[in-house]
């Protein structure tokens, strides 16, 4: 952040200070971006969705895999909810 403020919040200059191109300056600002909203709207979803949001934000499984994944937990959630009304 210090380095980001000193450089005026030019990505370019950023680009210049890391020794990387400007789409990897944008790109890893877009994920810290990503993460931070996240955090903004975690508020009642589980763990495990936030760990697969978070993987997603940085890149780490791709929008495909994080939907599979999602939809298959969220069939199991719902499973468990079937089966606790049965019990009950």
């Amino acid at each position: 952040m210090k380095r980001f403020i000193l450089a005026s919040g030019s990505l370019k200059e950023m680009a210049k200070i890391y020794g990387v191109s400007y789409p990897t300056v944008r790109l890893r600002l877009d994920r810290l971006i990503q993460k931070i909203q996240l955090i903004e709207e975690a508020h009642g979803i589980s763990p495990l969705e936030l760990k697969l949001r978070t993987k997603l934000a940085e890149g780490k499984i791709d929008t495909e895999t994080f939907r599979e994944l999602m939809k298959t937990y969220l069939e199991e959630l719902e499973e468990h909810h079937v089966e606790d009304h049965r019990n009950a």
